[in-house]
C-alpha cells in the first residue's frame, strides 16, 4: 500500500518573500499531493499575525484530514505556535518530546501512532515531527534526546517509523552521524529545501525505518510552494508492508 507524507515549515503561513499572511497558497499546495500524513512546523493558534486562527483546524477542514492534533511549542504575546500532525487515519498516544537546550528557543516533537488498514488488516505506524534549533552543538544534543525519549526506546527495529520536520541540518550531515546508526534511511536522495524562492540548504528530511519501502522523494516545484512559506514542502512516497512484528 502506498502511502504519501509531506513534511513542511509553513512559516505561519506567511510568505517568505512577499511576507504576507495567506494560508490559501499553504492548502493550495498540499492538495496537490492528496497527502495521508502531514507533519508541519511553524504551526500558530490564536496568533494577532494569523488573525488569530487555529491553523491545524483550519488547514485540516480545508483538506479534509480529520485527525489531527497540534503541540504549542513557543508562547507569544497572544496566542502560540508549533509543531502539528494532520491524518487520514486516527492517532493515538500522543505524546510531546521538549527538545529544548538552556535558554535557547524552545524547540519540541510530537510523536503519535496510527493505524493504517493494509489488505484487510491493519498495522501501526509511529510518526514523530520535530523541529531542531539553529545550533549545530544544540541539534546534536536534541537527537541524542530524541533517540533516547521513551516513545522510541524500545520499539521494534520493523515497526514503520516515520521521523520528519525541520532538521535545521545546514550541511544535511545530522542523518548519517545520528539517524542511519539507529537503523534509519533517508526517504530519497538530499534534496535542498530553504530558502522556498532559491534553495540552497536541505534542512528539511523525512527518515524511515522498519516495514516501509521508499518510492518517490521529492521537493516542491509549483510557484505557490515557492512563495507560501520560507521553506519548501518535502513530499515523500513509500509503501507499507503486510506481516506486522511486535512493537
Amino acid at each position: 500500500m502506498e502511502l504519501t507524507l509531506v513534511t513542511w515549515n509553513i512559516h505561519k503561513g506567511i510568505g517568505g518573500v512577499d511576507r504576507r499572511y495567506r494560508p490559501d497558497r499553504i492548502e493550495a499546495v498540499l492538495s496537490e499531493y492528496r497527502p495521508d500524513f502531514i507533519f508541519l512546523q511553524e504551526v500558530d493558534e490564536g496568533a494577532r499575525r494569523s488573525l488569530f486562527h487555529r491553523q491545524v483546524d483550519l488547514l485540516g477542514d480545508a483538506l479534509d484530514l480529520r485527525h489531527r492534533c497540534f503541540s504549542p511549542v513557543h508562547r507569544l504575546p497572544q496566542g502560540h505556535y508549533g509543531n502539528a500532525i494532520l491524518s487520514r487515519w486516527p492517532l493515538s498516544h500522543i505524546h510531546h518530546v521538549d527538545l529544548s537546550v538552556g535558554t535557547r528557543k524552545r524547540r519540541g516533537l510530537i510523536h503519535v501512532r496510527t493505524r493504517v488498514r493494509v489488505s484487510g488488516s491493519a498495522r501501526t505506524m509511529v510518526l514523530f515531527n520535530l523541529h531542531l534549533g539553529l545550533a549545530g552543538s544544540e541539534r546534536r544534543l536534541q537527537l541524542e534526546r530524541f533517540l533516547r525519549s521513551h516513545p522510541f526506546q524500545g520499539l521494534h527495529h520493523r515497526t514503520p517509523i516515520v521521523v520528519g520536520g525541520d532538521f535545521n541540518d545546514l550541511w544535511g550531515t545530522l542523518g548519517k552521524r545520528y539517524l542511519e546508526p539507529a537503523g534509519f534511511r533517508r526517504a530519497g536522495k538530499q534534496v535542498n529545501t530553504f530558502p522556498a524562492a532559491l534553495p540552497v540548504r536541505p534542512l528539511d528530511a523525512i527518515w524511515l525505518r522498519g516495514d516501509l519501502k521508499p518510492h518517490h522523494y521529492g521537493v516542491g516545484q509549483s510557484r505557490l510552494a515557492q512563495q507560501a512559506s520560507d521553506h519548501r514542502p518535502l513530499v515523500a512516497k513509500f509503501s507499507l508492508l503486510e506481516s506486522a512484528p511486535p512493537l
